[in-house]
């Protein structure tokens, strides 16, 4: 018997170039494979459709979202309330299949009361209230600061709409156990981010440069880079590259003392995969510690030496595989050693030991399969 599965997705997941589309596109692509038939609803904003996504699904139906003040003018997270759409609603109630619902973001007709009867899985990617608290730290934009922290707000009060989902998916065992303490009697399962990997790929041996690797115009990842500019490549003797889509102003203006750091901006898939291949080190900070980060997962895939902060891996199960240094004079001191030993085909089996097979997206898919289909 046929298993068929609708997944409403925030954003087109093709190309998957940025992280939240990721998760998604690499999840299709794994349940494909274990024979799971996909319909697919997105919502179209700023990404072209996908003819690509119909080598995964079934069929694939997008959605326009609504952008501007008017979604904004609601009690709803402003990225709720721009994904609501009537027609998804209807196509949803053309079938009797469980729904995967992706992200707070996509969630609602979560509680509608015509799918009260349906199977129905919330796929958690951050605790979102706290993302964009956070968020309002990382900018120094006013009105970006005020709807960061309305948005906060408002997805703090929306959290509640999870009680209708009848399995909940957290991208952390960080997040499930926050999740757990709220939802008691729920059932929610660690079911870590999907990525492109499929194997370890990391090289042995060494190089003469340090990549930090990321989009860019992402407020937390321009808040990471500015201080790893400013603490610590800065005082590093080694070249450092920092690599990722649409680098603000911000990031040159602070790299341009220093000869030794050089920002490379939306490199294609080719010139990445070469980057992160060839690295010695990567480095990767953050300041939030929620969600699972899809680069800390393709540096350890595929990269050589990663050197982390604490809060980059808070519920991963990732921290033998890293070397961990909170302050500047720690990661300083870390890269500096590090720059000096090669990277061994022990590191790298060591590697493969670990990160299966709980970070294989096959594996993942199949018991995300069982916890469906009980199959």
């Amino acid at each position: 018997m046929d298993n068929y599965l609708n997944v409403v997705a925030l954003n087109i997941p093709y190309p998957p170039n940025y992280g939240g589309v990721i998760d998604i596109y690499y999840k299709l692509k794994a349940l494909h494979a274990c024979g799971t038939r996909l319909i697919l609803h997105c919502f179209e904003y700023e990404r072209p459709k996908a003819p690509e996504l119909l080598a995964l699904c079934e069929e694939v139906h997008y959605y326009p979202r609504k952008t501007g003040l008017l979604p904004n003018l609601t009690l709803l997270p402003y990225n709720v309330y721009s994904r609501k759409d009537p027609r998804l609603l209807e196509a949803l109630l053309r079938n009797d299949y469980p729904i995967l619902f992706e992200g707070l973001h996509s969630c609602y007709y979560l509680a509608d009361e015509r799918l009260r009867r349906r199977l129905k899985i919330f796929r958690e990617c951050n605790i979102e209230h706290d993302y964009y608290r956070a968020l309002v730290s990382s900018t120094g934009n006013l009105v970006k600061k005020s709807f960061f922290a309305l948005e906060a707000l408002r997805f703090r009060a929306y959290q509640p709409v999870v009680s209708h989902a009848d399995l909940v998916l957290s991208v952390s065992t960080t997040d499930a156990d926050y999740l757990r303490r709220q939802f008691p009697g729920k059932r929610i399962e660690f079911i870590p981010c999907f990525h492109a990997n499929e194997s370890v790929t990391s090289l042995p041996g060494r190089s003469d440069y340090l990549l930090y690797h990321g989009k860019l115009s992402v407020p937390e990842n321009e808040k990471a880079v500015l201080f790893l500019i400013k603490k610590v490549f800065s005082r590093l003797g080694h070249r450092c590259v920092i690599a990722g889509m649409n680098p603000p102003r911000s990031l040159y203006q602070a790299a341009r003392p220093y000869p030794n750091i050089r920002i490379e901006a939306n490199p294609d898939k080719a010139r990445m995969d070469k980057l992160v291949r060839e690295a010695h080190i990567h480095v990767l900070v953050t300041f939030q510690d929620t969600g699972l980060k899809l680069k800390l997962l393709n540096s350890l895939f595929a990269g050589r030496h990663t050197v982390v902060n604490s809060l980059m891996l808070a519920g991963s199960g990732l921290d033998s595989l890293c070397h961990i240094a909170d302050s500047p004079e720690e990661l300083v001191r870390t890269c500096n050693a590090l720059m000096e030993q090669p990277f061994t085909p022990a590191d790298i089996e060591r590697r493969k030991s670990l990160l299966f097979p709980t970070f294989s997206n096959l594996s993942q898919a199949r018991k995300i399969e069982h916890l469906i289909f009980g199959e």
